[in-house]
């Protein structure tokens, strides 16, 4: 059952006269437009029914502007927590962005960050000639007592190719040694690149803590984590009707490895796909993940909370 609006920060007549902390520093704002060009519908999706037990969206980018308002973060947190999603982790990919993550978490306490280079940023950084000086001041950045994660960092065989393919996987190094040296989870960004990220993080030696953010594998990459004891982050793409390679992959995950995140604005779940998304989206993916588990929803909401708290540290 929904509500017949989303929450009000999201509706438009109900965005003036605000003042909820920064509102996308980092100055990025999502195409109106979809990969095929076709222009998206930008209402944000009515409010889902609140979760029985609180869980958190452990990968969201508050600095990216979508929809038709404008939304802070205290304001975006309120919505959530309205529903159920009561933490979050705010996560930069570039310089801009991990900045704007470090001041977000003087703003609100209900937020933990992670820092990187995206590894589809990493390559625009070398080429200007400021590899080494970014990932010092995302090493600097990640000094912050709330960024308890390096990412999102990892290889993406989608849009990268050829020689940036190598800048990528330098930097995919690099961020795994930041991790391991300041005692920080490591957030995996991997499209269509399976093989050679588990590859990469055998060479190097995993982290204590791995999340593989929007799990895009199957039952195989799932059962490996299994065995390495590596998080898998589900998102809106679990509940996609040609998504059934996830769905089997969640139904051989580990319990105590699984997380759910939103990777708003993106991501929208069904029945609201390609539409913007937000924090306060994350019930529609955990019911989807109830019914694919056959699970009790209250159980299955603890679980993800306490699995987080593994992943993550307390945010308190």
């Amino acid at each position: 059952m929904c509500a017949s609006l989303p929450p009000a920060p999201y509706r438009w007549n109900d965005a003036e006269g605000t003042d909820a902390g920064p509102r996308g520093g980092a100055g990025e704002i999502r195409s109106a437009h979809d990969e095929s060009g076709r222009k998206r519908r930008l209402e944000y999706p009515p409010a889902p029914e609140p979760l029985p037990v609180p869980v958190m969206d452990n990968h969201t980018h508050l600095n990216f502007r979508d929809g038709l308002v404008e939304v802070g973060v205290r304001e975006a947190l309120d919505a959530a927590e309205a529903v159920g999603v009561h933490r979050a982790v705010q996560v930069g990919c570039d310089l801009p962005s991990s900045r704007f993550t470090v001041e977000a978490l003087e703003i609100d306490q209900r937020l933990l960050g992670a820092v990187a280079l995206h590894p589809n940023d990493a390559p625009r950084y070398a080429a200007r000639g400021e590899f080494e000086s970014a990932l010092a001041e995302i090493e600097q950045l990640a000094s912050h007592p709330r960024v308890r994660a390096i990412g999102e960092t990892g290889l993406d065989y989608y849009r990268t190719h050829g020689e940036a393919l190598e800048v990528q996987r330098e930097s995919f190094r690099r961020h795994i040694d930041i991790a391991k040296r300041l005692g920080l989870t490591l957030q995996i960004h991997d499209r269509e690149a399976h093989d050679d990220v588990v590859r990469i993080l055998g060479e190097e030696g995993a982290p204590e803590r791995v999340v593989f953010h929007c799990f895009s594998g199957d039952e195989d990459l799932a059962r490996v984590c299994n065995e390495r004891g590596w998080f898998l982050s589900f998102a809106g793409t679990l509940t996609f009707k040609n998504a059934e390679n996830l769905r089997r992959a969640l139904a051989v995950a580990e319990p105590s490895r699984v997380l759910v995140e939103t990777d708003s604005p993106f991501l929208t779940p069904h029945p609201y796909r390609g539409r913007p998304n937000a924090s306060y989206m994350v019930p529609y993916t955990v019911r989807s993940m109830a019914e694919v588990l056959d699970a009790d929803l209250a159980e299955l909401c603890s679980r993800i909370s306490e699995n987080t708290v593994e992943a993550y540290g307390n945010w308190e």
